[in-house]
């Protein structure tokens, strides 16, 4: 006989007797038929275990492996996704500041020096040329009285 004619007897017997067990639940009662359909079903169990080796041994590493390789791969993706994340955003964070900080400083207090000297200039323009009128009018005065005129307020 072939193995495979083999493996199709032995499933259609368990069939047949998880059919029995069935109806020894419903003649004989629930904990008989129970205790006989768990031992045909565990013995399935072992039978199919059993046969998915014979037939290909590399069936339940393979499966291991797919669901290993999966669940890492997962976890890795999400840690690493994070991880690379909040790396690259705080170093981002951190050169931007910088770079714009001292670009800024830069340019703003060169503009504020210039501003701020030419506004002093000019002031200092303003007050030479009030200082040079009041002179101007101080010896106006005095030349045309003679004498340097008073307010009288001694």
């Amino acid at each position: 006989m072939r193995p495979v004619r083999v493996d199709a007897i032995v499933d259609f017997t368990y069939g047949v007797l998880i059919l029995i067990s069935i109806v020894l639940i419903a003649v004989l009662g629930t904990e008989v038929g129970l205790a006989f359909g768990l031992g045909v079903f565990a013995s399935y169990i072992v039978h199919v275990v059993w046969k998915m080796a014979r037939f290909d041994p590399d069936w339940m590493t393979q499966a291991v492996r797919e669901t290993v390789e999966d669940t890492v791969g997962q976890t890795v993706d999400r840690s690493v996704g994070e991880t690379v994340e909040k790396t690259v955003d705080e170093t981002i964070e951190k050169t931007v500041e910088e770079t714009v900080g001292e670009a800024v400083e830069e340019s703003v207090g060169e503009a504020v020096e210039k501003s701020v000297g030419e506004q002093v200039e000019e002031v200092k323009e303003r007050v030479e040329s009030v200082e040079r009128s009041v002179a101007g009018e101080k010896t106006a005065a005095v030349d045309d009285d003679g004498a340097s005129q008073d307010d009288g307020s001694r």
